[in-house]
């Protein structure tokens, strides 16, 4: 499967835009990628809820502690901390058109 950079992102941004006859440089799309970043990593350190409609929300969820296992001697139990973690809940209509390419994951293994 194919990775998609922030880079390869502001590309295809400036491309989509400069087909709609906005003037905007690859760099500038670039600085909006990453203060986009920036908020809702900001916003979600804050314990605040990120949604974007349509697209999905981001959360901060609390993992309890657990119990672990060492793989290396799996009788050795190991205390793994409670930890704060981001949770992605998509929106609708990304599951709807993520749902489309289940044929195309297949594909591709």
């Amino acid at each position: 499967m194919e990775t998609v950079t922030k880079r390869d992102l502001a590309i295809k941004v400036t491309n989509r835009l400069g087909e709609e006859n906005h003037r905007i440089t690859q760099q500038e799309v670039l600085e909006v990628i990453q203060a986009l970043i920036e908020e809702i990593t900001d916003s979600l350190a804050q314990g605040e809820m990120v949604v974007m409609r349509n697209f999905g929300a981001f959360q901060v969820r609390e993992m309890k502690a657990k119990i672990g296992r060492n793989p290396k001697d799996p009788a050795k139990d190991v205390p793994i901390p409670a930890r704060a973690a981001v949770k992605f809940k998509p929106g609708k209509e990304m599951k709807e058109k993520v749902a489309t390419t289940l044929n195309l994951i297949r594909e591709k293994k």
